[in-house]
C-alpha cells in the first residue's frame, strides 16, 4: 500500500473573458489568483486602488471568466489507487471540467470540495483542468428575483449579497470598495491513496491548578489501512504515543493524560506553549506509513462568563483562560485586503505582530469578510491573541431556502473542523448585526417562541439559521468553545447593556455623542465602536493618481472624499474636529493630525472608561472593548487603527498607553449646585477630577499617587503633592484611588489648567496620564520655544521635552524603516518623556507635530 501523495495543481494556469470573442488565454499572475490580480497584471485593468480607477472596473464583475491548465497524470500512481482533485476555495458559482466531463458545480465560496477522478484522469498525455465563473452579482439578482417572497433588505451593499454564499464585503462597505471577484483563490491539489486521514481533531478537558491535561485525539480514516497511531510532541520532544486499531468511514479515538502540562495562555498572562499532535495512517501487514496529518494546538481551559453582579443590573460578560479573568481590549478586523490570495503569510503575522505590540489581547474576525486564513489564526496562537471568530453573515435579512440551508450547513462544518485546533479562538457568533437590522425593520422575532420550523414561515427566517443550524453545528463539533447567536446579543435587545455584548455605535452613527461620555455609553462587554480618521498623508500620497503633485491633494477633494465610504462622512468628521479643536484643512498634513489626534483621543477615552469598570470578582461590569477596526482592505479614510500599509494612526498608540499592564485614568467634571430652588445667579460650581489606577497583571503593585497641575497659558506650575502614599492596586482590576478638585491658584482657572497624574514605586514612574480641560478648542496653548525630541542610546530612544504644556506631540520620520514605540504623547514643564524607537541612527531626522503649532 503507498503513502498518500499530494500534487499542487498550481502551475501552468491561465485565463480569459468567456462571453468576449476575441479573448485570448493570458498566462495568470499568481496561483491562488483571482480575476482582479490577473487583469492588472497584464495591465487590462488598472489598480482599482488608485484614484478613482474603481469605477472604470466594474464591468469585470459582470463578466463570465475561465481558468485552465494542464497536468500529466501521476506515473507511479498504486494499481487500484483512488484519485481525488481537493478544491481549497472557488470563488463563487463555478463549473468544474476535467477533459471537457462536467465534474463540479459550486455556489458557495466558503466550501471546499473534493471530487473523485479515479478513471478520469488520461493514462497518456496531459488532463485539462478547466473552472468557469459566472458573475456573483448577476446569479445573486436572478436569486432574488426567484425568491420575491422574502423581505429582501440589508445595509452596505446590495441586496443580491444575501443571496450568495460569498465574501459580503466584496460588494462594497462603508469602508470598502465594490470589487466583484472570482476565481480559484485558494489551493488546488491532486491526491492520489489508497487510505487516508480524512480529519483529526481532539478534545481537551483541562485542570489549571493541577495542570493535567485528558487529550481525547480522534482521527476519521478512508480506505483499508486499519491502524492509527497518535503521537503527542513538544518542540520535537515526544510526550506520549498510542497506536489503535481503525475502521474505514468510522472514528479511531484514544485518550490521553498529561501531567504538569504546559498550558496556553493569552498575551502577558503566560506562554503560549503549542504542543503537536500527529495521526499516522498504518498499513495493517507491515505497519507502513500511508499517511500522517499534525496539527499544532494549545492546551487551555477558555470560559464565557455569564453570572449576576453585586450592585448592579444583568449578567456580567467576559472571558476566562485558565482561571483567569481577561479584560479583552482589543480590535475587529477585516480582510487585510479585496485580493485575498495576495496577502502573505509575513503580511498576516505583522498584523498581528502590531496587535500584540500594542497591548491588545482579542481580535474579532467579523462576519462579513471571510473565515481567515491558516496563517492569520496560527499567527493569534503563537502570539497569544483571542480569537472572536463570526461565522459569515452580516448587516442584512438574510433567505432560508432549503437548498441555501443545506450549503450553509456544510460551509459551518467545514470551516468548524477546519479550525478548531486553534487555542486562540474562545468564541463563535453566528452574524454581525443581523438582529439589529431584524430590531430596525420591526422583522418578526418572539424570543420566547422556540418552534423552529415555524421561525422559517416568518419575515426573518434567517433566526433558523443563528440559533438552529449553527447552533447544532457548534454543540456536535465544538461542544467545548462557547456559541453566540449573533453580535451584538443578549437575548431580547440587542441594545440591553446589561447583558451579552453591544455595539456602541451612538458615537458617529446614532445620537452621535459626545466622546467625552463613553462612560454613559458602557456595556458588558462592547464589540463595536469606532471613530473615523485620515490615514497616514504617504497613503494619500499613494493613491493619488500624481502622487504629492496631485492637484487632488486636499482634504474635501473628490479624490479623498472618494477614498471615504461612509455614508455623510464629511459631516462627522467636521463636526467632532470642530466640537473639540482648532484646526484648518490646510496644510493636508496638519489636517490629517487633527483627524488622527481627534480619533485618538476619543478612542483612549473609550477603553480608559471602560476598562474603569472592570472592578474585580463580582464586579466585572465590562469585560472588554473591541473597536471596529484594527485594519483596511484598501488605502482609505476609515475607523481603522492602522491603514492599509500597516502604518500606525495615532490612535494605535494610545490605545496601547491604556491597555498596558499598569496605567492611570483621570475624568474631569463639572459640578453645579444652585443656592435655591430658582436661581440663575446663585450657582456653587465645582470642576473636579476622579483618579483610578488600572492594574491588568496578575500581581497587586503598591504605589504612590502624585498629582501635578500647571497653568496651560502662563505655563506655571500651581500643584503637586502625594494624593495617596502605599496605595494597594490588586491585581487584575481597576481601583478608585481619590476625587479632588482641580488645583488652581485663582478661582476660575479651572478651564485653563492641566492635571497630570503619576504611579510612582519609589523613585521609578510606573504609569502617567495628563488630563486637559476640554474642549481642546477653548484652551490659549503656547506654542512651545524650547520643544525638543532628540535621539539618544545610539537611536534607539527618543527624548521629549517642552518648557509649557503641549498637547499631542506627534514624532514623524520620512523613512517608513523607522517605527516608534510610542507616539502623540503629551508634555508638561520639567519631564522627559522617552520614546523607544527602531531603525533610526543618532543622524536620523524627525520632526515634531502638536495641537497648537497652527494657532
Amino acid at each position: 500500500m503507498a503513502r498518500r501523495s499530494i500534487t499542487p495543481l498550481d502551475k501552468g494556469w491561465h485565463f480569459k473573458q468567456v462571453d468576449k470573442d476575441s479573448s485570448e488565454y493570458l498566462p495568470v499572475a499568481q496561483f491562488p489568483t483571482n480575476i482582479h490580480l490577473d487583469l492588472i497584471h497584464h495591465n487590462l485593468i488598472p489598480d482599482p486602488f488608485i484614484g478613482k480607477n474603481e469605477l472604470q472596473v466594474q464591468w469585470v464583475g459582470e463578466a463570465v471568466w475561465s481558468y485552465r491548465t494542464h497536468f500529466a497524470s501521476p506515473a507511479d500512481a498504486p494499481q487500484g489507487a483512488k484519485a481525488v482533485i481537493a478544491f481549497d476555495g472557488l470563488d463563487t458559482f463555478a463549473t468544474v471540467k476535467l477533459n471537457g466531463e462536467v465534474i463540479l458545480e459550486t455556489e458557495n465560496m466558503f466550501l471546499p470540495e473534493r471530487v473523485d477522478v479515479t478513471g478520469k484522469l488520461k493514462t497518456d498525455g496531459e488532463n485539462e483542468l478547466e473552472i468557469t465563473f459566472d458573475s456573483a452579482y448577476l446569479r445573486g439578482c436572478k436569486l432574488v428575483d426567484k425568491y420575491p417572497e422574502h423581505k429582501w433588505g440589508c445595509w452596505n451593499g446590495d441586496v443580491s449579497r444575501l443571496a450568495v454564499r460569498k465574501a459580503q464585503y466584496h460588494w462594497g462597505w462603508d469602508w470598502g470598495p465594490t470589487l466583484l471577484t472570482c476565481g480559484p483563490w485558494r489551493p488546488i491539489n491532486l491526491e492520489v491513496y489508497d487510505s487516508r486521514i480524512e480529519d483529526l481533531f481532539f478534545e481537551t478537558d483541562v485542570d489549571p491548578t493541577t495542570k493535567t491535561v485528558k487529550v481525547t485525539t480522534i482521527a476519521r480514516t478512508e480506505g483499508p489501512a486499519s491502524k492509527v497511531r497518535f503521537d503527542i510532541s513538544l518542540d520535537g520532544t515526544p510526550v506520549s504515543s498510542q497506536t489503535i486499531n481503525a475502521a474505514a468511514g468510522a472514528d479511531t479515538k484514544t485518550e490521553f493524560t498529561i501531567t504538569n502540562a504546559k498550558l496556553w495562555y493569552p498575551i502577558r498572562y503566560g506562554d503560549q506553549t503549542l504542543y503537536t499532535i500527529t495521526a499516522t495512517l498504518l498499513a495493517s501487514s507491515d505497519e507502513i506509513e500511508v499517511d500522517t496529518v499534525s496539527k499544532k494546538t494549545g492546551f487551555r481551559k477558555a470560559e464565557l462568563v455569564q453570572q449576576p453582579l453585586e450592585e448592579q443590573p444583568g449578567t456580567s460578560f467576559f472571558f476566562r483562560v485558565n482561571g483567569i479573568p481577561v479584560f479583552c481590549g482589543g480590535s475587529d478586523w477585516i480582510p487585510a485586503d479585496n485580493f485575498v490570495p495576495r496577502i502573505t503569510r509575513e503580511t498576516y503575522r505583522n498584523w498581528i505582530r502590531l496587535l500584540a505590540d500594542g497591548n491588545q489581547f482579542m481580535i474579532r474576525v467579523w462576519g462579513g469578510g471571510i473565515y481567515e486564513e491558516a496563517a492569520f489564526y496560527e499567527a493569534c496562537d503563537e502570539f497569544g491573541i483571542l480569537v472572536w471568530q463570526d461565522f459569515m453573515f452580516g448587516c442584512g435579512n438574510y433567505p432560508a431556502w432549503p437548498e441555501l440551508l443545506k450549503s450553509i450547513e456544510r460551509e459551518a462544518v467545514a470551516n468548524v473542523k477546519a479550525l478548531r485546533h486553534h487555542p486562540s479562538i474562545v468564541i463563535w457568533a453566528g452574524n454581525n448585526e443581523d438582529y439589529q437590522y431584524q430590531e430596525s425593520e420591526n422583522l418578526t422575532y418572539d424570543f420566547d417562541n422556540k418552534d423552529a420550523e415555524s421561525w422559517l414561515k416568518t419575515d426573518f427566517p434567517a433566526r433558523y439559521i443563528y440559533e438552529k443550524v449553527l447552533d447544532d453545528v457548534c454543540r456536535e463539533h465544538i461542544p467545548g468553545t462557547f456559541y453566540h447567536y449573533g453580535s451584538p446579543w443578549g437575548g431580547k435587545d440587542t441594545r440591553d447593556p446589561t447583558v451579552g455584548d453591544i455595539h456602541q455605535w451612538n458615537v458617529w452613527h446614532g445620537t452621535q455623542e459626545k466622546y467625552q461620555n463613553f462612560d454613559t455609553l458602557v456595556g458588558r462587554f462592547v464589540s463595536e465602536f469606532g471613530m473615523q480618521a485620515f490615514p497616514s498623508v504617504k497613503t494619500i500620497d499613494q493613491y493619488l493618481p500624481l502622487g504629492r503633485d496631485d492637484p487632488d491633494r486636499y482634504p474635501q477633494s473628490s479624490t479623498v472624499d472618494f477614498h471615504n465610504k461612509a455614508e455623510g462622512h464629511e459631516r462627522r468628521i467636521a463636526l467632532y474636529l470642530v466640537e473639540n479643536m482648532r484646526y484648518a484643512p490646510d496644510p493636508l498634513e496638519h489636517f490629517v493630525y487633527c483627524t488622527q489626534l481627534m480619533q485618538a483621543e476619543c478612542l483612549a477615552s473609550a477603553y480608559r472608561l471602560w476598562k474603569r469598570q472592570w472592578k474585580g470578582p463580582n464586579r466585572e461590569y465590562c469585560g472588554g472593548a473591541l473597536v471596529w477596526q484594527i485594519n483596511d482592505c484598501w488605502p482609505v479614510t476609515s475607523w481603522s487603527m492602522c491603514d492599509y500599509y500597516l502604518r500606525p494612526k495615532h490612535a494605535y498608540y494610545t490605545v496601547k498607553r491604556e491597555m498596558a499592564p499598569l496605567s492611570i485614568g483621570i475624568t474631569r467634571r463639572e459640578h453645579r449646585h444652585p443656592r435655591d430652588k430658582h436661581t440663575r445667579v446663585h450657582i456653587d460650581t465645582k470642576t473636579r477630577v476622579e483618579i483610578w489606577g488600572s492594574n491588568l497583571a496578575l500581581e497587586d503593585v503598591t504605589v504612590d499617587c502624585v498629582v501635578k497641575a500647571w497653568d496651560v497659558e502662563t505655563a506655571e506650575r500651581t500643584f503637586s503633592q502625594t494624593v495617596r502614599g502605599s496605595l494597594l492596586l490588586p491585581a487584575n482590576r481597576s481601583t478608585e484611588i481619590a476625587a479632588l478638585d482641580v488645583p488652581v491658584r485663582n478661582p476660575g482657572d479651572e478651564a485653563r489648567t492641566v492635571v497630570a497624574a503619576y504611579l510612582y514605586r519609589g523613585e521609578e514612574k510606573l504609569a502617567r496620564y495628563v488630563n486637559w480641560p476640554e474642549p481642546l478648542k477653548y484652551l490659549h496653548l503656547r506654542k512651545p520655544e524650547a520643544l525638543k525630541a532628540v535621539l539618544v542610546d545610539g537611536g534607539e530612544r527618543v527624548e521629549v521635552s517642552a518648557e509649557v504644556p503641549v498637547k499631542g506631540v506627534a514624532l514623524e520620520c520620512e523613512d517608513d524603516g523607522v517605527v516608534f514605540g510610542d507616539n502623540l504623547v503629551d508634555v508638561v514643564p520639567g519631564e522627559v518623556v522617552s520614546i523607544p524607537v527602531r531603525g533610526a541612527t543618532e543622524e536620523t531626522v524627525l520632526t515634531t507635530r502638536y495641537l497648537s503649532m497652527l494657532n
